[in-house]
Formats: structure tokens, C-alpha cells, sequence
């Protein structure tokens, strides 16, 4: 079986198609963790999650869940809750991928291509495709970027639709895509790479049948909704290109400002730094179709006692601190991805 492992705070609405676009895309299961199980609205999304047959819903209660020691930085908690629950999975099996994915995010998944990974290589690569993004939109979308090779790269430069010639400049959100382990392997999980247990950045296998689907501002809506969730969401990284964006976009949020202040200075950020010009990507034919609900899969069901096995380690795995589960990025390696785009930040 094929699991994801999530960290959100989202809407009904976009936790339910992030649900139903994985699921459909080759997801089997998928560990959900609410990242403010308190807040507004996410009790709705708890009662949604919990009633779904291929989702297991984790509140993170900083008293119970937490202990009373949640992590500060998002990022540090959406590590602890992956490497939680590749320990969760460990001893089965029929747990054959574990994905780190966010709640942005659709991993998909071919069947074949992963039973093609050779048996000793216990990682692959998700590599993006990131959602064009309007102002004004009806519906999600369903047409994406890919990353450029340096050809396409410095037409976009010299036609003025990226400030740079390089993969950076082209996607608003991560370069690096995503990773998924086998959860016997002992491998960690980062927000993008696998690392070893002595801190290496392990192979990871390439199939051209392997993406994830990244949404990550793909309207003025969701923009604004998510950079004012990020402003409450404690210390989070970026690569360096983009923090002096993700800085004035906090502070912004943050600010008492009128209603209206905010809101008109939020569309000029956007403007700057996140619209796309579809029609020019389009005419260059630089942009590939995808509509993750369409894609047809449909999820494998537990092995017979497997559903209750599950069940009982993520209870005896529950207690406790989750400190222990921390992985932090592998030690600069030869890393093929890194190889053949240098251009690329370490960081996203």
C-alpha cells in the first residue's frame, strides 16, 4: 500500500479535494495531521477526516499530542509528524511508500513505476509541477509548470516573465519536489529529501510517471488565505530568494491596517511576485495539462487484521515526546537532482 503523511490547517473545502485528488492519483492511505485541531472550522474538518475509510486523522493537541512542548517552527512539526509515522509503518509489510506531501499537495503515484524501483533503492523523487496562478479563478486548476531546461529558462528572462533565468525565479513555491522512502528502510524524511541515519542524502529513483501536483498559489484568494495562515503559523524557511517576499507578506498580515489597506497592498505582492502570465506560457507551450480527480485511481483496502494493526500502533505510538522523531537535512552529498540543477537552494 502506498501512504502520504500531511500536516494541515486548511478549509472543509480544500482538506476534501486535497483528500479525494490523492486518493484518486495512486494514494492508498493517508495520515492526516491537524496542525490546530482547536481552531475554527477544523473541527469540521476532524469529523470529515475521521469519517473517511482511507484516512487516518491525528489531532496535535499541544497537551496531549504535544505534551506540552510543541515545536515552534511549522517545519520542525511537519518533519516530527512524517518520521512518526514512517515508525508507524515500520514493521508491516504491506506498507510499501510512505510521501511526505503537504496539504497543498497531490503526490502522483503509478503502480508501476514504483514496483519498477530496483530492490535496493529505498527512495524517489516527486519532481513538481506547480499550479499557474490568477488573480480571479473558477475552480482548481488544471494546468501547471514544470521545471525548464536553461533553454526555455532565458527565453522567459529575456521576454521579461522571470526576473532571472533559472528554476527559482520561474516557480513561486519549492523547486525540490517531493520524496517518498520505504518505511523498513530506516530512511528519515525532510520536507523534501530522504536522509540516511548517519546523515547522507541517500539515491533516489526517477520515473517520468512520479510528480507532485503543487497548488501553491493558484488564486488571489488562496494567496491571501495562505500567507495570513503562515503568519500564525510560527517561524517557517524559505530559500533565500523568496524571504524578503515571505518577510513583508508577514508583516503585512500582521500589521492594524484597515481592512482594505491590507487587502489592496496583498493584490500589488501578488502582482509582483506570484501572477503568472498563462497566456504567454501557453502560446510557448511551456504548460501541461492535469486534473488529479480525473485520474481514476482507486485506493487498495487494507490486508484482512491490517486496518486493525494500524489502528493499535498509532495508539501505542501516541504517548510520549516527538522530539526523538526530528530529522534534520542530510550532509551536503551527490545528490543527482542537486547535480544537474546547481542553480537550485538547498533549502526549497
Amino acid at each position: 500500500m502506498l501512504f502520504t503523511a500531511s500536516t494541515v490547517k486548511d478549509s472543509l473545502e480544500n482538506v476534501e479535494f486535497f483528500v479525494a485528488a490523492n486518493l484518486a492519483s495512486g494514494v492508498d492511505h493517508m495520515v492526516v495531521f491537524l496542525d490546530a485541531p482547536e481552531a475554527r472550522g477544523q473541527g469540521e474538518v476532524a469529523a470529515a477526516l475521521d469519517a473517511h475509510p482511507h484516512v487516518t486523522c491525528v489531532p496535535t493537541r499541544r497537551a496531549d499530542w504535544w505534551a506540552g512542548d510543541r515545536p515552534q517552527s511549522l517545519n520542525m512539526r511537519q518533519r516530527i509528524n512524517a518520521n512518526w509515522t514512517r515508525s508507524v509503518l515500520e514493521p508491516f509489510d504491506w506498507a510499501e511508500w510512505l510521501f511526505h506531501v503537504d496539504g497543498d499537495e497531490v503526490a502522483c503515484l503509478d503502480r508501476d513505476a514504483l514496483d519498477a524501483v530496483p530492490a535496493g533503492v529505498d527512495s524517489v523523487w516527486l519532481p513538481p509541477w506547480e499550479a499557474v496562478s490568477e488573480w480571479d479563478r473558477s475552480g482548481r486548476p488544471t494546468r501547471f509548470k514544470r521545471l525548464l531546461e536553461d533553454g526555455d529558462l532565458n527565453l522567459l528572462h529575456v521576454l521579461g516573465a522571470v526576473d532571472e533565468p533559472s528554476n527559482q525565479s520561474y516557480f513561486h513555491g519549492h523547486v525540490m519536489g517531493k520524496s517518498g522512502v520505504r518505511p523498513g528502510s530506516g530512511l528519515g524524511l525532510t520536507l523534501h529529501v530522504p536522509v540516511t541515519a548517519d546523515g547522507e542524502r541517500p539515491e533516489r529513483h526517477e520515473d517520468p510517471r512520479l510528480c507532485v501536483l503543487h497548488y501553491d498559489a493558484p488564486s488571489g484568494e488562496e494567496f491571501v488565505r495562505k500567507w495570513t495562515a503562515l503568519a500564525k503559523a510560527g517561524p517557517t524557511r524559505y530559500r533565500t530568494s523568496r524571504q524578503p517576499s515571505a518577510r513583508a507578506l508577514k508583516r503585512l498580515v500582521s500589521s492594524d491596517l484597515p481592512p482594505e489597506t491590507r487587502d489592496k497592498y496583498l493584490r500589488r505582492i501578488y502582482d509582483l511576485t506570484t501572477r503568472d502570465d498563462v497566456e504567454l506560457l501557453g502560446d510557448l507551450r511551456l504548460l501541461a495539462d492535469r486534473d488529479p480527480l480525473a485520474a481514476g485511481g482507486t485506493p487498495a483496502d487494507f490486508p484482512a487484521g491490517a486496518r486493525e494493526a494500524l489502528a493499535e500502533r498509532v495508539t501505542a505510538l501516541s504517548a510520549g515526546p516527538k522530539a526523538g522523531y526530528f530529522v534534520e537535512d542530510p550532509r551536503p552529498g551527490n545528490d543527482r537532482q542537486s547535480r544537474w540543477r546547481k542553480r537550485l537552494s538547498p533549502r526549497d
